[in-house]
């Protein structure tokens, strides 16, 4: 049996993604049959692996579960919170297979969210060279200028300096309280649209996601889960070239 690295075992196990894992090694909290491990380190499947101290099962026959959740505001992103804040998690209501979420959606974000146990998947639908599309309704405050929107059109620069890509952006309802703005990126930057908006001046009074390349939210309720389709799943790996 060829041994894996240490990194892909845990991603692959659904533990948590590779690049936490490998955050987790550097942290000196990965240990293989008792010995830390190090970056780059590699290991059989048998081999028993601990993650600060608890042990990390490795099923023999991998069953990857793919799930969308229509996210509520008022949720984290994360499968635990320091603060006691309510995580994305908690929703996933009969899901008796440890998945993580694919990218997040800030705590006053609401939408599709994807969750998996397959690395590789979610590798593929996160890494900037796929490109893979993600649409947001965007509830702003009034008044918008052309001149705001072509800004946000072409790239903007952020609060950190980071450029962002060009966007395509449809204004879709236009009222004397609220304008809705159909925005969608091909990037995964934190709090990417918010940080956008801001930064031509406009105010965000709602954020959610609708699709994520060809998945659609469609009717899923706030706070409900389905698993994708077969149609949705073949969908994806295509526009991520698996």
């Amino acid at each position: 049996m060829e041994k894996i690295r240490i990194q892909k075992i845990l991603s692959d196990a659904g533990y948590c993604s590779r690049r936490k894992a490998e955050a987790l090694i550097q942290a000196g909290k990965v240990k293989c049959n008792g010995h830390p491990v190090r970056l780059g380190d590699k290991a059989l499947p048998t081999d028993l692996l601990t993650v600060g101290g608890e042990r990390v099962y490795i099923p023999k026959k991998k069953e990857f579960r793919y799930i969308m959740l229509n996210k509520p505001r008022g949720y984290v992103t994360t499968l635990a919170d320091e603060q006691g804040r309510r995580c994305v998690t908690e929703l996933l209501e009969g899901v008796d297979t440890r998945v993580y979420p694919v990218g997040r959606l800030d705590r006053n974000s609401e939408g599709l969210l994807l969750f998996t146990n397959d690395g590789a998947f979610a590798n593929g639908i996160m890494h900037p060279s796929r490109e893979v599309s993600k649409t947001y309704r965007v509830t702003v405050r009034p008044p918008v200028s052309e001149e705001q929107l072509a800004q946000m059109s072409v790239g903007v620069k952020l609060d950190d300096g980071f450029v962002t890509a060009p966007a395509n952006i449809v204004t879709q309802v236009t009222e004397p309280t609220r304008v809705v703005l159909m925005v969608t990126i091909h990037e995964g930057k934190k709090r990417e649209i918010r940080r956008m908006c801001e930064a031509v001046g406009l105010e965000v009074a709602r954020l959610r996601r609708i699709s994520i390349g060809p998945v659609k939210l469609g009717m899923l309720k706030p706070g409900e889960w389905r698993e994708l389709t077969t149609e949705e799943l073949r969908a994806l790996r295509t526009a991520i070239g698996k």
